[in-house]
């Protein structure tokens, strides 16, 4: 139940980790750059940041449990399929928010925008 839940609060975490968009402000109508940066934050929504969590913590929790039970035993196995489901899961979040984060900052650029990091 416990890593369960753990792998559901993560992608919250992770989107707090997100940078946000520093753009060269000079020539810039804002409320134009409101309004084209809300549009590529929709577009950024679309990568799944639990999707990628889960395919991750799953791989994870496969390689994990292997190699506790190549190392140990039954609860060497399991221990070890706990540890590389959260370590899968958390890496897999982290690529997620990352390359929403790419979207964002790219569609800006495509928009014209001086996107400085």
């Amino acid at each position: 139940m416990y890593k369960s839940k753990t792998l559901l609060v993560l992608p919250v975490l992770l989107s707090a980790c997100a940078h946000e968009p520093i753009v060269d402000a000079k020539g810039v109508d804002q409320v134009k750059y409101s309004q084209d940066l809300a549009e590529c934050r929709d577009y950024a929504q679309q990568v799944s940041t639990a999707g990628e969590a889960g395919k991750n913590g799953a791989v994870g929790a496969v390689v994990g449990g292997a190699i506790g039970a190549i190392l140990g035993d039954s609860t060497s196995a399991a221990r070890g399929a706990g540890v590389g489901a959260v370590s899968g899961a958390t890496k897999g979040g982290y690529r997620a928010e990352h390359r929403k984060e790419r979207v964002v900052f790219n569609c800006l650029r495509g928009r014209g925008y001086k996107v400085l990091g």
